[in-house]
């Protein structure tokens, strides 16, 4: 039966239940199980056989103790999760560039036009299916620095046992993901704006491991967390990268490497993820903007925390990328004590160094690179002017630089997956830059769901940072009461 552990090691092993309804664990580690699934060659060929749905199922399955999720439950849940897909695939992959060897995989297709839809549909499937079980009710928080937060309170929105709270930093995502969460009309959706976020999404995950680590607030505001800290989350993230790899190769063990746009770890983690459990991918692509902690770290040993830097880019802009704690924890063979150093080091000095071993089992598996923003901007108007006009995201961009950058590293007879995270409707002004185009965005950049909330009417709170820790508190709290909780 799998188990599941924190990173730091201070609480006992919990059941899949638990992990997830809890989000963050109670010592202020991150859920991992304590032991990875493996899968052998003709467990591989058995589900490369299968459409996304059914193999997200069988997947998810390994994590589950038997009984908890009967399998009909499961399936109508994941069916659910993916219905509302706009890719009869549910996700696509698309040459570019004339170059046979290199694709992106379109993880963009559902509701809110982001990779974030993927998992997060089946994470408040699956907390509302407990949480109704069990007749109780949870606030999930969440902070977005643009994506996480439209795709958590769409997939939130009507559900009878959760109230959703996305915290964004004003100002510092684009006005169409904002209007995502602003201009949805549902009663138990509670978008909040926040200003004078100098960090900007990392300001908010402080506020929210504040309310967490605070056992006794928790429990009477019963608070759970929807970011990818959330085990649920990386776990399902894991499963677009056993689809794009058995709809790119010829046969199983050829070479694949993927290239992935990278803030908080979290779908990086997924693809480290799938990788433990048996994908044989070749070579993961950690590819950051100029907030590149990462890259620092896969390139040094040390992990740094430098002050934000805003750029095109905005939803990979962050400094203090949690879920590489959860890698870490795998890299450093499970040793919670150096975890616990690491985390501490890195809040009280700003920086932690790892061990040669460490650094070892990363540059094993791993390359990065860092893409300057007008590497990005470039990089999205020669694709588009390539080819058969081709039109890059920027993050998805900073995926396809990075692969440039560490071409002379790349296998020669690998091929190339760029996640595609974000469609690019939703940053018409970063489009608008790179291809100098004016007001005339081409048609590749427009969507009808994003030119409607154009014109929707708005429904946001506004709070500043300082004091959004007890406006939180108190909203919340009016909220259950309003609810007779």
């Amino acid at each position: 039966m799998t188990r599941f552990v924190s990173t730091r090691g201070g609480i006992d092993p919990v059941g899949f239940e638990e992990a997830v309804l809890q989000g963050f664990a109670a010592d202020g580690g991150l859920f991992v199980p304590e032991e990875i699934p493996r899968l052998g060659r003709e467990d591989l060929e058995r589900l490369a056989e299968l459409d996304f749905p059914a193999l997200a199922c069988e997947l998810v399955s390994l994590y589950l103790e038997p009984g908890i999720v009967p399998p009909e439950d499961l399936k109508r849940l994941i069916d659910d999760s993916f219905g509302a897909f706009m890719h009869e695939d549910v996700v696509d992959l698309v040459r570019i560039r004339d170059q046979p060897d290199v694709r992106v995989l379109e993880l963009f297709h559902g509701p809110t036009l982001s990779f974030k839809d993927m998992a997060m549909g089946v994470l408040m499937n699956v907390v509302d299916y407990f949480l109704e079980k069990r007749k109780e009710h949870l606030n999930i928080v969440l902070a977005t620095t643009g994506d996480t937060g439209p795709a958590a309170a769409w997939a939130a929105a009507g559900k009878r046992q959760i109230d959703c709270w996305p915290l964004y930093p004003r100002g510092m995502i684009s006005v169409e993901q904002e209007r995502q969460m602003t201009t949805l009309d549902a009663d138990n959706v509670h978008p909040v704006g926040v200003e004078n976020c100098a960090d900007g999404g990392d300001d908010l995950d402080i506020v929210v491991a504040e309310l967490f680590t605070d056992a006794e607030l928790k429990r009477a505001l019963g608070l759970s967390s929807v970011n990818s800290i959330n085990w649920c989350r990386v776990m399902v993230q894991a499963v677009h990268y056993f689809y794009a790899y058995f709809r790119t190769v010829e046969r199983i063990g050829d070479p694949v490497v993927f290239s992935v746009p990278s803030g908080a770890f979290g779908n990086l983690f997924g693809g480290f993820l799938a990788r433990s459990m048996g994908l044989p991918v070749e070579r993961f692509l950690c590819a950051n903007n100029t907030n590149n902690a990462l890259h620092t770290a896969f390139s040094t040993g040390v992990f740094p925390r430098r002050d934000l830097v805003q750029t095109p880019s905005s939803a990979i802009d962050i400094v203090a990328p949690y879920n590489f704690w959860r890698f870490l924890y795998y890299a450093a063979n499970r040793d919670s004590s150096r975890i616990r150093r690491w985390m501490d080091d890195f809040a009280s000095h700003r920086e932690a160094t790892l061990d040669a071993e460490t650094l070892a089992f990363i540059q094993a598996g791993f390359l990065s690179a860092s893409v300057s923003d007008k590497t990005t901007m470039d990089t999205i108007r020669s694709t588009y002017e390539s080819g058969d006009g081709y039109l890059l995201d920027p993050h998805t961009a900073v995926a396809v630089a990075a692969v440039d950058a560490v071409a002379d590293r790349l296998p020669a007879d690998a091929r190339i997956v760029c996640l595609g995270t974000a469609h690019p409707a939703k940053f018409p002004e970063v489009i608008r830059k790179a291809l100098g185009c004016g007001e005339a965005l081409p048609q590749a950049a427009r969507h009808p769901s994003i030119d409607d909330a154009r014109s929707a009417c708005q429904h946001l709170r506004l709070c500043d940072l300082d004091s959004l820790k007890s406006n939180l508190v108190d909203a919340m709290t009016r909220q259950r009461s309003r609810r007779g909780r």
